[in-house]
């Protein structure tokens, strides 16, 4: 196996794979990257048994043949070669040489019949979405997510599509994030999948936010996402995500209209003066008006006012500032509504002209 490729054509690719490759490995094999070369095309592949990640490029001159490489040594040797040199490589044994301009190096590989590849999956349904949204409905609810929770099935996504819409939703059981949009064409049938946390940040990762579309496929352990040159796959969590519709309030009658960017800057300043393990304020209603209260041990306290569009009169409910601070960075419009019903009910946070992009917050005792 040999190939010769300019440098920038294979940095490229090598940073779309190797950040799925874990630095601390139970098994050797995956700390390295199965490099493939096949008719003029070189094809680099990165796991770490959960989240596969394969790009592919064009080679000029080249010689079939396949081995794995370590990903790290691989990645910084190629980032640190100066810019438009042309890299040579060669399998000698179980040796790769590298050449490029006076440099030399060798690395050592391991054979690739060892290498745990996920050859096909069981393709329950296909669909096309557009990159730019699909990246939005991720950035939109992916803060969300649990984190090493017991709870398993709440340490990911949870990807919802029924007729033309696509829904993606992330909780951990104190606030919950829910994005939709509309899709060009409808699923067969309704479909609900839950994506590991590691494998919404990479996809997140791969994604650029183009015009064009990548094709979701859907398989009964697996999502696959094919994009240009690049296939990214996930296993999936196995367990059900909770019923998300039942999280957001009913019956919440008492709104109020606010300035997005006002509201974000009166809790950045009370959250300096909140208690540092709860990060509580208490929000206080009133008609036109919304005060924003916070307390810390030291008897300190910081009072923020601000001009609102509500006829709700004497309601106070506390909230962590930084779930309430999240919710408004994933907003996009200028104005946000806040739902709300009494003081031990959860605030639903939504843009003012549409319900596509819906958070739930769940109230704090203070």
């Amino acid at each position: 196996m040999q190939l010769s490729i300019q440098r920038e054509a294979l940095l490229k690719p090598l940073q779309q794979v190797a950040g799925v490759v874990e630095r601390r490995q139970t098994l050797p094999i995956l700390a390295n990257l199965l490099v493939r070369v096949e008719q003029g095309e070189l094809t680099l592949t990165g796991t770490d048994l959960e989240v596969e990640m394969t790009a592919r490029t064009a080679v000029e001159s080249a010689e079939n043949g396949e081995t794995t490489l370590p990903a790290r040594k691989l990645f910084d040797i190629v980032r640190a070669l100066p810019e438009g040199v042309r890299l040579q490589m060669k399998l000698n044994g179980d040796r790769m040489a590298l050449t490029a301009g006076r440099s030399r190096f060798t690395l050592a590989t391991l054979p690739a019949g060892e290498f745990p590849v996920i050859e096909q999956i069981e393709l329950l349904e296909r669909i096309a979405v557009p990159e730019e949204r699909l990246l939005g409905l991720i950035q939109g609810t992916a803060f969300a997510m649990a984190n090493q929770d017991v709870r398993y099935y709440l340490n990911g996504m949870l990807i919802d599509l029924q007729d033309a819409r696509i829904r993606c939703v992330a909780t951990d059981g104190h606030r919950l994030a829910l994005q939709e949009a509309e899709l060009a064409q409808s699923v067969a049938t309704r479909r609900q999948i839950i994506v590991p946390r590691k494998g919404v940040n990479e996809l997140a990762g791969l994604l650029q936010g183009g015009e064009g579309e990548v094709q979701l496929e859907l398989g009964r352990n697996h999502l696959r996402v094919r994009r240009d040159e690049v296939t990214f796959t996930s296993k999936l969590i196995d367990g059900r995500f909770p019923d998300y519709e039942a999280v957001i309030p009913l019956g919440a009658d008492k709104t109020a209209i606010l300035d997005r960017e006002g509201l974000r800057g009166a809790l950045q300043r009370a959250a300096i003066l909140s208690n540092e393990k709860y990060r509580g304020v208490r929000l206080e209603l009133s008609p036109g008006r919304l005060r924003v209260i916070a307390h810390n041990p030291e008897q300190e306290e910081a009072i923020e006012e601000i001009e609102a569009q509500t006829m709700v009169d004497d309601l106070a409910v506390g909230f962590n500032v930084g779930y309430l601070l999240d919710a408004l960075g994933a907003l996009r419009h200028p104005e946000v509504k806040l739902h709300l019903r009494d003081a031990q009910s959860s605030c639903l946070i939504q843009d003012s002209d549409n319900a596509q992009a819906r958070h739930v917050v769940m109230p704090l005792r203070l």
